[in-house]
């Protein structure tokens, strides 16, 4: 019988938008870092599970945020 108990480890991404986002943004990306680079908002931090995932894409989309890219990040490469 498999132990139903595993602990999960979140990953860690990196999601790119288009526009530049502030820091009151924080509460509608959760443990997300909200940093600028250019004329693009970098969203990095852990997500708990695929589901995590989706939910916060959904809110990039309910937002009517661009999209650039999502990224599957190593953690402690965030400023990469």
């Amino acid at each position: 019988m498999k132990n139903q108990n595993k602990s999960r480890t979140s990953v860690h991404y990196r999601i790119r938008l288009k526009g530049c986002l502030d820091d009151t943004w924080s509460d509608w990306f959760e443990e997300m870092t909200i940093s600028s680079k250019e004329a693009e908002t970098i969203l990095t931090g852990p997500v708990a599970d695929q589901a995590a995932l989706h939910g916060l894409l959904i809110r990039i989309r309910d937002l009517n945020l661009n999209l650039v890219s999502v990224e599957r990040i190593e953690p402690g490469s965030e400023n990469r």
